[in-house]
């Protein structure tokens, strides 16, 4: 069954020929992701889960659907921010807030959800993703027609 109308890889070719990520393509794919996220939003929010699965959960469903073909991206300060915010959203809903000594609520702080799950944010996955595909690349046949477009060099006129 095909859904009518479908976002896909978040990237456009403008044109001049570069692969240009837009903020308003971030928007779409974190929208994409969004009955993922709202349809386990229970999940994240029970008390009953420890938070080891609830990282599983972020890790393997919803990470994976907001950085799909990220490999391409051309990454702007804004896009970084925006992918940012977007984890940071999911890792507060799974740690929750903290109780400080006196009794009071408050939110994680940006460093504390960084030192939770071990400096391994969206953003180093898309390097780390990039770097695979940079090796798998270069492990190609050289008759494949990616390899031949990446050892292409334009001739001068």
């Amino acid at each position: 069954m095909q859904a009518k109308s479908q976002v896909r890889i978040c990237e456009i070719v403008t044109r001049r020929g570069s692969t240009e990520l837009t903020y308003n393509h971030i928007s779409a794919r974190s929208m994409s992701v969004s009955p993922a996220y709202y349809a386990n939003q229970f999940f994240f929010k029970s008390r009953l889960i420890s938070k080891k699965p609830k990282l599983k959960l972020y890790c393997s469903i919803i990470r994976p659907t907001v950085t799909y073909a990220c490999e391409t991206w051309v990454l702007k300060e804004t896009i970084i921010n925006k992918l940012m915010v977007f984890e940071r959203e999911v890792l507060r809903r799974i740690f929750g807030p903290t109780k400080e000594r006196e009794g009071t609520w408050r939110i994680k702080t940006n460093d504390e959800l960084d030192e939770l799950i071990r400096h391994k944010n969206v953003i180093n996955h898309i390097k780390a993703q990039r770097l695979s595909w940079f090796g798998h690349l270069h492990r190609m046949l050289k008759e494949r027609m990616v390899k031949r477009v990446y050892k292409w060099k334009p001739m001068l006129t």
